[in-house]
């Protein structure tokens, strides 16, 4: 399992050793996202897809750090193991009911990662108060959903199973198109071509032989045999 190299005003997303590609983010987000990383005490919003949310996560510290789910009682403790999270460092509150804010200023102190979703809409003051408490402590904020101010936006624009035929095969993996927008140096929007994860389970770019292939798909107008989905469907 690659180590995430923490320094002190960024959270660098982990690494494939050099043994070869591991589960969970990898290197696959470290060139959409802005200097590579998510800077400490921050919040990033991820819209519409678990799957990328759990990316995300593993790459910024919960692979090998501690790691809170607030407000996401759907989450499997499965598929995050999948992406890269440590169950056995995964604190759930599954119900925090609209006392979120105090559970997330809390968690802020003891883990590295809070993933939250929110039990209704966020209100200005509470975010400028919850990102107070995020930048004393470090901790970085992974919203399901959107979030005043937030630092960075992710989300899916498009994605695509492959694996199934006419009625044969089985689900192999699933191709995704990540965009990236926020403030600064992401102002301008950000775009990847992503494994979420590929047949191995692992979050990794296309190769540029896939790029070709995905290119070729595209000119012909047509959908490859294996399309199953498209938008938010996420194997979570």
């Amino acid at each position: 399992m690659a180590t995430p190299v923490l320094v002190q005003q960024a959270v660098p997303v982990s690494v494939p050793s050099e043994g070869g590609a591991t589960p969970g983010a990898g290197g696959a987000l470290v060139g959409v996202l802005p200097g590579g990383g998510v800077r400490r005490g921050t919040v990033v919003s991820v819209v519409g897809d678990v799957g990328l949310l759990l990316a995300l996560a593993a790459g910024v510290g919960a692979a090998q750090g501690w790691c809170a789910a607030v407000g996401m009682p759907e989450l499997g403790l499965l598929a995050a193991t999948g992406y890269g999270i440590d169950p056995q460092r995964l604190l759930l509150v599954d119900a925090p009911g609209p006392h979120w804010p105090e559970v997330v200023s809390a968690l802020a102190g003891a883990v590295e990662v809070v993933l939250l979703r929110p039990s209704g809409p966020v209100a200005a003051r509470s975010a400028a108060r919850l990102g107070a408490v995020l930048r004393r402590s470090g901790c970085v904020l992974l919203v399901a959903g959107d979030w005043p101010g937030a630092e960075l936006r992710l989300g899916v624009r498009s994605s695509r199973w492959v694996g199934l035929g006419d009625g044969h095969g089985l689900l192999a993996g699933r191709q995704a198109e990540v965009v990236v927008e926020g403030r600064g140096a992401a102002a301008r929007g950000r775009t990847a071509r992503l494994w979420l994860p590929d047949g191995h389970g692992v979050v990794r770019a296309l190769t540029e032989a896939e790029e070709l292939e995905e290119a070729e798909r595209a000119g012909l107008g047509g959908e490859p045999r294996d399309v199953v989905g498209r938008g938010g469907l996420t194997a979570v």
